[in-house]
């Protein structure tokens, strides 16, 4: 059985073969498959033959080495590649060899160069990839660093997630969710807080079996909104999070209200106050967008049977998103790149 997208496929392979016959190589230029041992123009990034990734050429030919420009699978390790802050004049020249270079729509190249924020321009699968896509953005005059999801910490052991607070004299008190685990900060560690909302999706479908194909039953549709609050210290160990739906603000005492969006906003004020060394980042609401072309929200999809009587099912399909780990992406950065001006060690916990 041939893909749905065969017609739009055979021709896109028969010009990239049309375009490396057009480019003879010599014999020395060819690149050799740890594989397979079949030799492969140095133009490509994967074998031709057995798609194994091939070694980067430092020569000519390999300037005009096509970008896979892949993105990894949920389990493998990314590499980030990250827009400096000094990014120049988002011209129109600029704009089209940016977003011909990595396959992006033009409003979403214009939205990350006009940020005035390191934001990410592209996210691959191997450190290789991410150096040729800095190299090739170096030429469009674009200064860019790469960063790997172990830079980010980007793994759940290194998410720590806090119920409740104890505002101390000498410092903040952190007690984790779910179990009796409590960590603690100076005030003068306290370095960085980085606010933003957990936008959720989820979609039910249930369809009745027939004889002859199928029927709607039932469409839901849930959206969820919560406010999320990472805080960081001067230590390199993924900080901690506070969720508005999940966190008990009694630490508020008197100030504390009704509401949880006011408690959310008091509970960033009052340890700004306490904190002097603190940086308080709020731009990720307004960043959501540009970021989405590079790193777009989960999207994961479930299916199976829900019994509706004795012997009649129902088939039931749940789709659901979320845009956690981009924002884990984005306050992690945020404090990476705060800790590399600030010249402080990055140790992982």
């Amino acid at each position: 059985m041939l893909p749905e997208d065969y017609e739009n496929f055979l021709p896109e392979m028969e010009d990239a073969t049309r375009v490396e016959e057009a480019r003879p190589f010599s014999h020395e230029e060819m690149v050799t498959c740890a594989e397979c041992l079949r030799a492969n123009p140095p133009t490509r990034s994967n074998c031709f033959y057995c798609s194994a990734k091939l070694p980067l050429q430092e020569t000519a030919a390999a300037s005009r080495r096509r970008l896979a420009l892949r993105q990894p699978e949920k389990w493998e390790e990314g590499y980030n590649v990250i827009l400096g802050e000094r990014a120049p004049e988002a011209s129109d020249e600029l704009l089209g060899e940016v977003s011909e270079l990595l396959k992006l729509e033009r409003e979403a190249a214009r939205r990350i160069l006009e940020s005035a924020k390191p934001l990410p321009l592209a996210r691959v699968d191997s450190s290789e990839e991410a150096g040729l896509v800095a190299e090739r953005l170096g030429t469009c005059g674009l200064s860019v660093l790469v960063v790997s999801d172990s830079d980010l910490m980007m793994k759940d052991e290194h998410r720590r997630r806090a119920r409740a607070f104890d505002f101390e004299n000498a410092g903040l008190v952190a007690h984790a969710a779910g179990s009796k685990e409590a960590w603690r900060a100076a005030w003068a560690d306290i370095t960085l807080m980085v606010t933003g909302r957990l936008v959720t999706r989820r979609v039910e479908m249930e369809e009745r079996r027939k004889t002859r194909g199928s029927e709607a039953v039932v469409a839901r549709e849930m959206t969820g909104d919560v406010l999320l609050l990472d805080l960081y210290t001067k230590d390199y160990d993924g900080g901690w999070r506070v969720a508005s739906d999940s966190f008990d603000f009694s630490c508020l005492k008197e100030r504390k209200a009704l509401i949880a969006s006011q408690n959310f906003a008091t509970l960033v004020e009052v340890i700004r106050e306490r904190a002097p060394r603190v940086m308080v980042d709020d731009s990720y609401n307004g960043l959501r967008q540009a970021l989405a072309s590079i790193w777009p929200p989960e999207e994961r999809t479930q299916s199976g049977l829900r019994r509706e009587r004795p012997g009649r099912f129902n088939v039931e399909a749940v789709m659901t998103s979320d845009n956690e780990r981009q924002f884990t992406r984005y306050s992690r950065l945020r404090h990476y790149l705060l800790l590399g001006e600030a010249g402080e060690g990055r140790t992982s916990a």
